[in-house]
């Protein structure tokens, strides 16, 4: 039994702390996961607070990792780790019963860019169901699991655990994750990431008509419609997605501009430098920086370097915006989820050349034009 629970102490204290870093690592991108399970179950009212709970989650999951390696505390923390991966077993069960969240965000965005995928929902539940069973162990032997340490280098392992992630997280937020997994991150070609590979599963698709019958409407196969009577009045019909193949890294980037038109292949295959400034929201961004980027953008403009804003918001958000802060450029359509995906910063400045991510910046580390300059051009 001992060396089964160490065996267990290990791979779970393991698993903790690459789950707490990647989830840590873009702080950001894990509270808008923790946004869609808070409106799955009705608790708008959490959103405010999601930022926070994402990074006192990724410090929780990273402590309970390395106090379950060293064997530290384990009367309570045992505690705490089974009632957590109970909780998030219902969580995952729920999503996958009912296709809620479609994707857990157990490790980010890590999963997607090494193997091409995240975990489906089952895949999720199954996940936390091997780890509660690894984890049963620990708890029953929790009042014979002794630290490695002295008390005094258990509370330093507290302490420093704590402290360094606590910093790593926070430094994530305000600039940008050390290691990008997105499709958008720097060296990244865009037009590559919007390709499905040449063996990618395609959508599984049911034709279904919908018919009328009792003041209800119901959907029909063919085969079923070929029995229906004269009660049934034909209402419609769609294609069905019965199961979804799989999706290029990027699926939902599109550039409109301010006069209704689609110029995506236009940047995309701009030869020259383009810059984008990411804003996800006008209304939620930052506009202390707002003087550093006008005057960017006049300096770029003497190079004739295009230079686009682009939003999610509705246009006379924008045009109020632009009024307020004096923004002489144009801002263009971009769905809210692709901008929150291509840099975790509202605004966040992003460089592109041939449609490849020459560079980002976090609104707490723009360049000026002339850096910028000196970086990339006048080499």
């Amino acid at each position: 039994m001992r060396i089964l629970t160490t065996i267990c102490r290990i791979l779970v204290g393991a698993l903790f702390i690459v789950s707490g870093l990647v989830k840590a690592n873009d702080p950001l991108g894990f509270s808008y996961k923790l946004i869609e399970y808070f409106e799955v179950f009705g608790m708008p009212w959490l959103k405010e607070a999601a930022l926070l709970l994402a990074m006192s989650i990724c410090v929780f999951e990273v402590l309970c990792g390395v106090l379950m390696l060293t064997g530290t505390k384990m009367k309570l923390f045992s505690w705490l780790i089974l009632l957590m991966i109970m909780f998030f077993t219902f969580l995952t069960f729920y999503s996958a019963y009912f296709n809620k969240v479609t994707d857990c965000g157990c490790f980010g965005d890590a999963l997607k860019s090494i193997f091409g995928r995240s975990l489906t929902p089952w895949e999720s539940f199954i996940k936390d169901i091997v780890l509660l069973i690894l984890i049963v162990p620990i708890f029953i032997s929790r009042n014979r699991i002794h630290s490695i340490f002295s008390p005094t280098v258990d509370i330093l392992a507290i302490v420093i655990s704590t402290l360094l992630t606590t910093w790593f997280t926070v430094n994530c937020y305000r600039h940008l994750p050390w290691i990008d997994f997105r499709p958008y991150a720097k060296g990244k070609s865009i037009p590559e990431g919007m390709l499905l590979p040449p063996n990618a599963k395609r959508d599984s698709v049911q034709m279904v008509f919908i018919y009328a019958k009792g003041g209800k409407q119901v959907e029909l196969s063919e085969k079923d419609v070929m029995t229906v009577d004269s009660t049934y009045i034909f209402v419609d019909r769609k294609d069905k997605i019965i199961r979804q193949g799989d999706k290029a890294a990027i699926h939902d980037f599109s550039i409109t501009n301010p006069d209704g038109e689609d110029i995506t292949q236009q940047i995309l295959t701009h030869s020259g430098y383009t810059f984008l400034l990411v804003c996800y929201n006008v209304n939620k961004t930052d506009k202390d920086v707002q003087p550093a980027i006008n005057e960017f953008v006049a300096h770029s403009r003497k190079d004739s370097v295009d230079f686009f804003g682009l939003t999610g918001s509705a246009l006379q958000d924008v045009d109020n915006f632009r009024h307020d802060v004096g923004a002489m450029y144009d801002y263009c359509t971009t769905d809210e989820t692709t901008l929150r995906t291509m840099i975790r910063s509202n605004p966040g400045l992003m460089v592109l050349k041939n449609g490849v991510v020459i560079d980002m910046w976090h609104s707490n580390d723009l360049p000026t034009y002339e850096e910028f300059k000196e970086k990339y051009i006048t080499k």
